[in-house]
């Protein structure tokens, strides 16, 4: 993969912009909580334990347990439109849009993709391919860098 630093100056270039961000379940259950922190789990980055320590600790004890007290924090703040942090994220990518589209004369497109869960940053890719965008940026939509959450997005 190559990363560029500056964004090139062809007036008919079609840019993409994935606005990224960590993710959540795709419903507030056992299953798809088991299933999110499954993913966020086994990302080296987060848990940084060696495989044969942490991957007997994860799927023996935690994920065994930690998803149905999760599932019922989540069933107390999910609402129609789905979790608060992919509503909020959705809106953002909209506003950001919107904003941008007035201000840049180039052809952009917005996606929205989650390290963990749905829409994942893959589909984001691949929606902006089909699009036929020539360049994509990627903005994390994270307060401050860490490897855990930064990092972890280009990887």
């Amino acid at each position: 993969m190559r990363y560029q630093t500056g964004i090139d100056s062809d007036r008919n270039r079609s840019i993409g912009i994935i606005l990224a961000n960590l993710g959540t379940p795709d419903a507030p259950d056992s299953p798809a909580v088991r299933k999110f922190l499954a993913q966020f789990l086994h990302d080296h980055r987060v848990v940084e334990l060696h495989r044969m320590i942490w991957c007997p600790i994860l799927h023996g004890i935690i994920l065994r347990f930690r998803p149905k007290r999760s599932a019922t924090a989540y069933q107390k703040i999910w609402s129609q439109e789905g979790s608060p942090l992919l509503t909020i994220a959705r809106r953002q990518t909209d506003l950001i849009s919107d904003y941008l589209q007035q201000k840049i004369e180039l052809p952009l497109y917005f996606e929205l993709g989650m390290r963990y869960g749905n829409p994942s940053i893959v589909s984001a890719l691949h929606n902006l391919a089909e699009r036929g965008t020539e360049q994509i940026l990627i903005l994390p939509l994270y307060p401050q860098y860490s490897s855990s959450t930064t990092a972890s997005i280009y990887d």
